[in-house]
């Protein structure tokens, strides 16, 4: 019922900024926090940030003064402004939606950052 498509993901070299996008659709009452996260290759899922029903944003230390979390309500979109881009940041990103007890999950968009 409730789906989470990811979109922007690309090649960017270092320095370099990326926007990824996150569209949701479904029949949802009550949303309370979105986020979005990252796995890179032989790492853990970790997360990067959260936006809440508010729009109060919190951000990995990691991430903290180069990413943004924002969200277009009418167009009930998500974004990940991500800015002076490491090579650390190579990993698939991943869009979340907690509803409840239930977390929703897109399929994901690479993101690599070359040297």
């Amino acid at each position: 019922q409730v789906q989470l498509v990811e979109s922007g993901g690309g090649l960017v070299q270092a320095g370099g900024s990326l926007r990824l996008s996150c569209g949701l659709s479904g029949s949802i009452f009550r949303i309370n926090v979105m986020g979005w996260y990252r796995q890179a290759p032989g790492k853990q899922r970790e997360l990067v940030g959260i936006i809440t029903s508010g729009g109060s944003t919190n951000y990995a230390d990691s991430v903290k003064g180069r990413f943004t979390i924002s969200r277009d309500n009418a167009k009930n979109t998500m974004y990940l402004q991500m800015n002076s881009l490491k090579p650390e940041d190579t990993a698939v990103y991943y869009c979340n939606l907690r509803v409840g007890p239930y977390d929703y999950w897109g399929q994901g968009t690479q993101v690599t950052v070359s040297s």
